[in-house]
């Protein structure tokens, strides 16, 4: 039986948790995830979606606010005499003194092909630049930023319009079971480490609101990839000044690049027979869906009959 503590916390581990669980081979001795957080209208502790997978099958779950520092979380993974820990989006550094405590080392799940796009935003960095491949890799956890030796890698293909809800569906299609076989062989030792090549490494970081913004002065494709890339989070937006003085945020939930030509100044926008158009440096934008801060998304055609002030002004 392999003794394992697995660190992760958002939706996105949750598959990779499940797979290890329901494997006669693995023992979840421990799970540790972030704190609860307030979420919602009401700011409603809410639980981190691994945790709840853990409870309903009765792990015991850690949640400390830092493992740096903290003798006691220390004392507590030691009692677990774990062979591996197991990283997948835990989402917090993990100390050197934790890393040493499983007597195999800990292992971390990272989606791209290492060591291209270390860092936090692995698949929006690979819509956003276009590449037609990226993947999924296990690694070996050392005190720097997705920087250990490789232990397995499989090659995710992206499609033409690759959304990364779509592209996380294609990660969880192959990256449990590619962990759970890893982590079998690599506790047989039939596995031999793969050294980075630190000239091919490439870093992305922790998004924002701000990377959101889309600037109409930009190519199509490029307004459409990102577009592909941040919905949900953070999204794409505009914002809009309207005649009257009063300024509001646009965030657009569906757009496509049109054959339609306007042939007017970047962000300037257009309509006709109910679409809605917004021209960029190289061609135009239809805007399908939408929705202004503090209000219902609307079809773009539900949008023209309340705010028909928008024709001809220019998003920024």
């Amino acid at each position: 039986m392999i003794n394992i503590v697995f660190f992760g916390t958002p939706e996105f581990a949750v598959p990779f948790l499940k797979e290890l669980i329901l494997d006669s081979e693995v023992n979840v001795a421990c799970i540790v995830t972030q704190p609860d957080k307030p979420s919602g209208r009401g700011a409603q502790m809410t639980p981190p979606p691994v945790k709840m997978a853990a409870e309903e099958k009765n792990i015991p779950v850690l949640q400390p606010s830092s493992l740096k520092t903290n003798p006691e979380i220390e004392k507590e993974l030691r009692a677990f005499n774990a062979d591996l820990f197991i990283v997948v989006a835990y989402g917090k550094i993990i100390p050197k003194n934790i890393l040493e405590i499983p007597t195999k080392g800990c292992l971390n799940v990272h989606p791209s092909l290492l060591p291209q796009y270390r860092g936090p935003s692995p698949l929006q960095w690979a819509i956003v630049q276009g590449v037609p491949q990226t993947g999924v890799t296990i690694m070996l956890l050392d005190e720097g930023t997705d920087t250990g030796p490789v232990l397995a890698s499989e090659i995710i293909t992206l499609d033409a319009e690759e959304t990364y809800d779509s592209l996380v569906q294609k990660v969880h299609a192959i990256g449990p079971r590619l962990l759970l076989s890893t982590l079998k062989r690599f506790i047989k030792n039939e596995i031999i480490l793969l050294i980075q090549d630190e000239s091919k490494a490439t870093m992305t970081r922790l998004l924002d609101k701000e990377d959101g913004h889309v600037l109409w002065t930009a190519a199509m494709d490029e307004i459409e990839r990102k577009h592909r890339a941040y919905n949900p989070w953070p999204g794409t937006w505009s914002v809009w000044e309207r005649t009257q003085g009063k300024t509001v945020r646009i965030k657009f939930l569906h757009i496509q690049p049109t054959d339609y030509k306007a042939d007017l100044a970047p962000g300037t926008v257009s309509l006709k027979e109910g679409h809605l158009f917004v021209d960029c440096v190289d061609g135009t934008i239809e805007i399908l869906e939408l929705q202004i801060e503090g209000k219902p998304k609307m079809e773009a055609s539900s949008f023209i009959q309340g705010y028909k002030d928008i024709e001809g002004t220019v998003l920024n």
